[in-house]
């Protein structure tokens, strides 16, 4: 394969402005072996945008780049915040946007790889996202009511009063319910409508993986098992060793909470697991609606007979490229 490698300056200089190259597509569909074989191609770097990645000492749940993917291909977005500290969409829209930038006057061709959909959609888009002081009383009155009738009765309210939001929200994230609804009854208005979706800014080139459904369960499965095997338990353990509460935002991640929950006694490890299994589930759901497999703008490879030749033929043809409005819509 390296002997079809093309030169990364020139093919650069052969592109539309500003490109940038997604990878996208569901939970265990593969896109972290499929980016590192490309920008390996392309000698250029990755931008996660996986909100699992952030967090440092979580790294078997949530399946992050071995350490040697890591040294094979700079990575960035990854390993950036502690516990307990939160990555906004707007913070990493900013950050991402400033590597981006970097690597364009390197002339190499940025590759942004995950499946969070806002965080994807925001750099892809250029959304802005509503700036609010943050009320702490009344986040504080949120949380209460949280802690006292339930999140899912706090995460059911955001459902009916903005289903937009909702739907990119797990209703374990307790900290991006109360966001959601103390922007409404701040403003009046949701939030999601106060999403502001500026013109692109990037030229880009989608990449998606697809597969079938069952199988995708079947790999989720595997995965799930081989982060037992792992030391997930152990990681979770060292992580309430060292003082982290399981309501941080990080902890909502799949496989934390539920782990966290079996070392608290509550429920047995077979049961975590079973749990585990089917918030995948729900997950790959909600990942779909960010990632329409009739959307025009991202070119599926089905995952079973994955071709990285036939990838890198896509990706040096002039064909699917989507440019900013100012330029040209689609081609």
């Amino acid at each position: 394969m390296k002997d079809t490698r093309l030169n990364g300056l020139k093919m650069f200089d052969d592109l539309p402005e500003r490109p940038v190259i997604f990878i996208v597509g569901p939970t265990a569909s593969g896109k972290t072996d499929l980016s590192i074989k490309v920008a390996d191609l392309l000698d250029t770097e990755i931008i996660s945008a996986d909100s699992r990645y952030f967090y440092k000492g979580m790294d078997i749940g949530t399946d992050k780049p071995s350490p040697e993917e890591l040294k094979r291909i700079k990575h960035h977005m990854i390993d950036i915040a502690n516990l307990d500290e939160t990555v906004s969409v707007a913070q990493f829209k900013d950050q991402a946007a400033q590597i981006i930038n970097k690597l364009h006057h390197q002339k190499k061709i940025p590759v942004v790889v995950g499946g969070t959909g806002l965080y994807v959609h925001a750099l892809l888009k250029n959304w802005s996202m509503p700036e609010l002081e943050a009320d702490q009383q009344l986040r504080d009155e949120l949380e209460k009511y949280a802690d006292l009738y339930g999140k899912k009765r706090l995460y059911d309210f955001l459902s009916k009063v903005d289903p937009v939001s909702a739907e990119a929200i797990d209703y374990q994230n307790v900290r991006r319910t109360i966001r959601a609804v103390e922007v409404i009854l701040k403003t009046g208005k949701t939030f999601s409508s106060q999403r502001n979706k500026n013109e692109m800014i990037y030229s880009t080139k989608m990449i998606g993986i697809l597969w079938d459904r069952n199988t995708l369960y079947e790999r989720i499965d595997k995965r799930i098992d081989a982060m037992i095997a792992g030391g997930l338990v152990d990681e979770v353990k060292r992580i309430k060793q060292e003082g982290f509460s399981k309501n941080l935002p990080a902890m909502s991640a799949i496989g934390y909470r539920e782990i966290t929950d079996c070392l608290d006694g509550t429920i047995t490890l077979d049961e975590a697991i079973m749990m585990m299994r089917r918030n995948s589930r729900t997950f790959v759901r909600r990942q779909s609606n960010w990632f329409k497999v009739d959307d025009p703008t991202i070119r599926w490879f089905d995952g079973r007979n994955l071709d990285i030749t036939e990838v890198w033929q896509y990706l040096r043809s002039e064909y699917g490229w989507t440019l900013p409005r100012s330029k040209q819509t689609h081609i």
